[in-house]
């Protein structure tokens, strides 16, 4: 198993250049890039084919564009946005030689049917399927652990990419949205592993669940999630993709980036390292 790095886990304390240099510095294989706000500030003063020459000329590689945020269930307009950006996206990964692309359910405080809401993510991913295909892409689907997300249990994602029936349409399991609102531990036990394209360690502090959010994460093994139970059943079934380290806490934003980097390195390795090798470099 290789070690990924999701930019969320410095976004007010870092910029782009500053994780790559310490990931590379701390023996990541992977970063994931975001596309609402570190890849633009970026691109203000670089160009991706200076991005580009980072990447060949080192060890560290981008695994995932993270991401395309609210795809479902949008009106006519926000549809057709949907698709440009999901476009403009293909060029950026083409150009970096990315393999995925993350994709994030509607979040909403509007009641929706969960017939019209699957209905809606097949209809969309489908066609997000077909012009992937052409750039050798994949898409992931994150869940998100949240009451108002669309898509919030890992067996409603598991439906969604089942009924799309792609081979290039999977998953993003993130451990604390599986936890956050109590996605069913006997859905993992019997998913396909190859559905699974990512995933993303954190960990949470002990709220209830549907009361948890992204601020409540903490450093891998540092909380309340199972972790053992979820790596040992990924391990079982053959799972081989990327852990990327994904946390959202204000009081890490304190910290110095370089400390952040390897404080979520050190704490993944300790934990995934009980069920998985790990191929890091340092």
């Amino acid at each position: 198993m290789k070690l990924c790095y999701n930019q969320a886990t410095t976004l007010e304390n870092s910029n782009l250049v500053k994780d790559l240099e310490y990931c590379e510095k701390n023996g990541y294989d992977y970063i994931e890039i975001r596309t609402m706000d570190k890849l633009p500030e970026y691109l203000k003063d670089h160009t991706l084919d200076e991005l580009k020459h980072f990447f060949q000329t080192n060890h560290i590689k981008p695994l995932a564009l993270n991401a395309l945020v609210f795809f479902n269930n949008r009106d006519e307009a926000g549809y057709k946005e949907i698709i440009t950006e999901f476009k403009g996206m293909m060029e950026t990964a083409k150009a970096l030689n990315i393999p995925y692309v993350v994709a994030v359910p509607l979040v909403t405080e509007e009641k929706i049917l969960k017939s019209e809401i699957k209905r809606s993510c097949v209809n969309v991913l489908t066609e997000l399927s077909e012009i992937a295909k052409t750039y050798g892409v994949k898409v992931a689907l994150e869940f998100i652990g949240h009451p108002q997300c669309t898509v919030n249990t890992f067996g409603q994602a598991y439906e969604i990419v089942e009924a799309v029936g792609r081979d290039n349409i999977g998953l993003v399991l993130d451990c604390f949205h599986f936890h956050a609102m109590g996605s069913n531990i006997s859905d993992l036990e019997k998913a396909d592993i190859s559905k699974i394209f990512i995933l993303h360690m954190d960990d949470t502090e002990d709220f209830p669940v549907s009361f948890l959010t992204d601020e409540d994460r903490v450093w891998p093994g540092h909380g309340a999630i199972n972790l053992d139970q979820m790596l040992s059943i990924l391990k079982e079934k053959g799972y081989s993709g990327a852990v990327s380290v994904e946390l959202f806490r204000p009081e890490y934003y304190q910290l110095s980036a370089e400390e952040a980097i390897k404080t979520a390195k050190d704490t993944t390795v300790e934990v995934v390292s009980k069920h998985f090798t790990l191929e890091t470099t340092k």
